[in-house]
């Protein structure tokens, strides 16, 4: 059975789950076009996250996903820490502020979070997907149990064979050219390989359903993907610009006027993908400090962009985006589901 027949779905075309930028208007409306809706809820506490989920399911009757982060928690360095904070700090003085002393995690993970498994269960999403690796094996069983289906986005090989093994029903392939946080179970390990190219190098080996991820802005580039294995392909920047999405009328600006992109790890203390600014030209210098980690050092990077916004600088701003983002196209989430849906035919 295909995975759009299990998942109960028309298209191949999956909503990437952006924390802080999926809403549920915006995951019930691709939902609703035929594809897969999507809710980024990472950053969510429990009672953020049914409350997604709830909304969403009240605009829809159709399967969406549901994504958390699963990184491994680890506790402050206070030497990295200070040294990164005071790194920063010129940063910070030039808009008279002082650099925070303190940073605190601003979001916990899945694994360390039990009461949003309890959120899941009442809920029952279609599909509940993984960021950062794997929860603990008691998470995967209540999943199994439940009879809820779980993914988990790889990077590599060994990674995908794990998921394999653990139960996962599909796994989302995202290439180097995704935008935001590589999916990376280790930051350390990072096989750096495009979209087309992780795909050529899983369908060989794995036979669980692959959803291709990264740089994909096309029905064009989805029907290439399916040719060569793929069982979806996954979208995120294509739909940021969206005005269901919950980007800012600013942040969508500099989308659309982005001319590139780059991976850093000084923003969240993670590799990720964003349009080129002050993170990646200046603070991510060669002879830079170790960072705060993360999620701390995002922590402070998101007071950071505070200060300056107040201020009206918008030079420190988290602008995430893969490599197509200067293919973004001005339509909103039905519109570009249905010029998707076109291209793709």
């Amino acid at each position: 059975m295909s995975l759009l027949t299990q998942l109960g779905i028309r298209y191949p075309i999956f909503l990437a789950p952006m924390a802080g930028v999926t809403t549920p208007l915006l995951a019930s409306q691709v939902s609703e076009a035929g594809g897969l809706g999507a809710l980024g809820l990472g950053a969510c506490d429990a009672f953020q996250a049914e409350a997604a989920i709830r909304a969403t399911q009240q605009l829809t009757s159709q399967p969406f996903q549901v994504n958390f982060f699963c990184h491994r928690s680890t506790p402050l360095d206070p030497v990295k820490s200070r040294a990164w904070c005071e790194y920063l700090s010129a940063h910070f003085t030039q808009f008279g502020q002082a650099v925070p002393t303190q940073l605190l995690a601003p979001y916990t993970s899945l694994t360390d979070s039990p009461e949003l498994l309890e959120v899941i269960l009442a809920t029952r999403p279609a599909v509940v997907s993984f960021h950062f690796g794997l929860p603990p094996k008691f998470i995967l069983q209540a999943l199994q149990h439940a009879k809820i289906p779980y993914w988990v986005s790889v990077t590599r090989l060994s990674e995908a064979l794990y998921a394999q093994q653990q139960g996962c029903s599909a796994i989302i392939a995202q290439g180097v050219e995704a935008g935001g946080h590589r999916a990376t179970f280790d930051p350390l390990c990072d096989a750096g390989l495009s979209t087309e190219g992780l795909l050529q190098q899983l369908a060989p080996h794995i036979s669980l359903p692959i959803i291709s991820a990264g740089g994909v802005m096309t029905g064009g580039q989805i029907t290439q993907l399916l040719t060569q294995g793929a069982s979806a392909a996954q979208l995120g920047t294509a739909f940021i610009t969206c005005q269901e999405s919950a980007a800012s009328d600013q942040l969508r600006q500099r989308l659309f006027m982005a001319k590139g992109t780059q991976i850093t790890d000084v923003i969240s203390g993670r590799p990720a993908r964003g349009v080129m600014g002050r993170w990646q030209q200046e603070i991510d210098h060669p002879l830079r400090p170790a960072h705060a980690d993360y999620p701390y050092s995002y922590a402070l990077a998101k007071q950071l962009d505070k200060v300056a916004s107040a201020q009206g600088v918008t030079d420190y701003q988290v602008c995430w985006a893969g490599t197509g983002v200067t293919a973004l196209r001005p339509l909103d989430a039905l519109p570009l589901m249905q010029t998707l849906i076109a291209e793709l035919n």
